[in-house]
């Protein structure tokens, strides 16, 4: 650090120290008020600037993060990362408080309306004696609140399309998932997981086709090959072939992003192994060859971890 900005840093002014909440609060109304004073007047720069909006971005990267600490298996983890999603859910209910909009309570309140009122087999008298029924009714009572508004009886629209309602902003992979769920509820569907694997031997024909048809030529700036024609046919076919394979993936009872972070991780692990093993023969990444990097590459799958059985296309 400089000498002029230790100057500058010496020279501002000491803020009050601001007492934190008792620990002999209950850890959620401690954390409750903890948001509090970090977002009134004294507190914290960056949560007093922080809205709905600029939130966004960082739940869903906190709720990646929990997905990844529940299938690690690893319980504090868990309860830390659950931790960080509980504590966006309070810091949504206090901007909201600010601004008039709503509170904390009101977003309890909502939720636990909204499970009595999808919940009729134990807080009423409907029956529903599996977990397929349970599903069943309640997509039955979410199409009926968006038909009619939860919050009181509107007229419903005939015209509101079945898809409607499937989050735009789910990842692509789970959002293909569930629009072809909802599909399969009035019938649209393969017959088969084959019919299904059918349709992938087409769209993959399709893409081979496309890619057949375009042109391609040197970029001017990296060198590198790139399509002079066609090229919105080809991603628009390749869109078609992954959509199929999530279609399969779904059949076989599986959700195509789960298996994709799976993939991604054997593959991350494995990368690792073969770079490890071409640094403990002397040589870098940089350095080997397509040749030796798939040596290393197929000897990292007999390291211990690894599975032995089935086909491994990597």
């Amino acid at each position: 650090m400089s000498s002029d900005t230790s100057s500058t840093a010496a020279a501002e002014p000491a803020r009050p120290r601001v007492e934190p909440p008792p620990a002999s609060l209950p850890p959620l109304e401690r954390l409750r008020r903890i948001v509090h004073l970090l977002r009134a007047p004294g507190g914290c720069p960056w949560d007093r600037e922080q809205t709905h909006a600029s939130l966004a971005p960082l739940l869903l990267e906190e709720a990646y993060e929990t997905a990844e600490a529940i299938e690690s298996g690893h319980v504090g983890h868990m309860c830390e990362e659950l931790g960080d999603l509980l504590l966006h859910v309070v810091m949504h209910g206090e901007i909201g408080a600010g601004s008039g909009a709503f509170t904390l309570e009101d977003i309890a309140a909502t939720v636990v309306e909204k499970m009595i009122r999808r919940h009729p087999h134990v807080f009423g008298t409907a029956a529903a004696g599996d977990s397929e029924s349970v599903l069943r009714q309640w997509d039955d009572i979410k199409r009926g609140e968006k038909a009619h508004g939860a919050d009181g009886p509107e007229a419903p629209d005939p015209g509101r399309p079945h898809l409607a309602g499937v989050s735009h902003g789910l990842p692509a992979l789970i959002r293909a998932h569930k629009l072809q769920k909802r599909a399969a509820k009035v019938g649209f569907e393969f017959p088969s997981v084959t019919d299904a694997l059918d349709k992938v031997r087409e769209e993959l024909a399709e893409v081979e086709q496309a890619l057949a048809d375009t042109t391609w030529q040197a970029d001017a700036a990296t060198g590198e090959p790139s399509p002079t024609d066609a090229a919105d046919a080809l991603a628009a076919e390749l869109g078609d072939l992954l959509f199929s394979v999530v279609n399969v993936t779904r059949l076989l009872g599986h959700d195509a992003e789960s298996l994709l972070t799976a993939a991604n991780r054997k593959f991350e692990r494995r990368f690792a192994a073969m770079e490890r093993r071409l640094q403990a023969a002397g040589t870098t990444l940089a350095g080997a060859g397509l040749d030796t990097m798939e040596a290393a590459w197929q000897a990292a799958k007999g390291d211990p971890g690894e599975p032995t059985g089935g086909h491994d296309p990597a």
